[in-house]
């Protein structure tokens, strides 16, 4: 037998307890992961991006079930199961986390961004690090930020044109202090109501409008039930992945890393796809015969200068270290 051989042999050897430790350490589990969307949204491809990754990386040890539609309840009833322990994964919108750590509410406040690499560098950055190092002691651990996108109004009045053009229209928003009152400054009727009863209310007139992304919009055929659709840009959706603490506490370090790098890679593709899913998603919307309108920039900056008054009220509420880093970060982004 060879030196060469000897101490490839040896190599092996010594290999083979590190291997057989890490297969020890990657255990078979099924994670229930929900969302509100329906299949084939954005946010449903990045949890399937996320499946197939978490797949190969464990070697289909780790099997991630979706469960899209608001199948596992609204998303404050998933939430609290996330936190119970009861569902493994949510991603579904800060309103929730608001609830929860109240200074979420920074990243729903109106025209923030001009653009989605702004929006990235914000929660990506130390502002969205110091938020979700919040989350761990209330059960929740934020793994990434998938892309809703740009939130635009759709009502079967009138199109929006200006902020007074939605006075007196009934509206539902998402269960969210800063979005009742952002819609309340423009004299709208904001009517909070869980995504799922959504479409039955536009149906049947209890809402006169709503406001959601375009590929929200085209996803749930809201175009069957609305007329106008207006490019507001009014807020920028960003959508925490959520790992229940309970669960992740009962993971291994090695699961840990893997589920977060495979957070990561699916984040930064999803965002990618959803972006031009939105794109495309508008021309649909159209084609389907909704009408629709830009808002001139500047209506848009009046708008924008009508609704500082929210900001100001509720930074006075959070802590405000978190404020101060908020408004730095705000300086740094406004040059991407």
């Amino acid at each position: 037998m060879t030196l060469k051989f000897k101490t490839a042999l040896l190599g092996a050897a010594l290999l083979l307890p590190a291997v057989f430790a890490c297969a020890q350490d990657i255990q078979d589990r099924v994670i229930k992961f929900g969302h509100l969307n329906n299949a084939g949204h954005p946010t449903s491809l990045g949890v399937r991006k996320f499946a197939e990754i978490v797949a190969a990386k464990s070697g289909s040890k780790i099997k991630v079930q979706e469960f899209p539609s608001s199948q596992l309840g609204n998303e404050l009833q998933q939430q609290s199961a996330l936190q119970g322990g009861v569902q493994e994964m949510l991603v579904a919108s800060t309103t929730s986390l608001n609830g929860i750590v109240k200074e979420f509410g920074l990243l729903d406040f109106p025209f923030l961004f001009a653009n989605a690499r702004q929006a990235d560098a914000l929660v990506d950055g130390p502002l969205g690090k110091m938020l979700a190092a919040k989350l761990p002691e209330k059960g929740v651990v934020v793994l990434g930020f998938f892309d809703l996108g740009f939130r635009n109004v759709t009502n079967s009045k009138r199109p929006i044109t200006k902020g007074s053009d939605l006075e007196g229209l009934k509206l539902r928003v998402i269960p969210n202090p800063v979005f009742l009152e952002t819609f309340k400054t423009f004299k709208a009727n904001p009517v909070p109501m869980a995504f799922a009863e959504l479409y039955g209310a536009l149906e049947t007139k209890a809402v006169d409008g709503q406001e959601n992304p375009f590929a929200v919009i085209e996803s749930s055929k809201i175009y069957e039930v609305q007329k106008y659709v207006s490019g507001t840009n009014h807020v920028y959706a960003t959508n925490p992945i959520q790992i229940s603490k309970r669960f992740w506490d009962r993971l291994s370090p090695v699961e840990q890393k893997l589920l977060q790098d495979a957070a990561i890679e699916a984040q930064n593709w999803q965002r990618v796809v959803s972006r031009e899913v939105s794109g495309k998603a508008l021309s649909e919307l159209t084609a389907k015969g909704m009408i629709y309108n830009d808002i001139a920039p500047a209506e848009l900056a009046r708008m924008r200068a009508e609704v500082r008054p929210v900001y100001e009220k509720f930074s006075a509420a959070y802590d405000p270290a978190i404020v101060t880093l908020f408004k730095a970060e705000l300086e740094r982004i406004s040059k991407l």
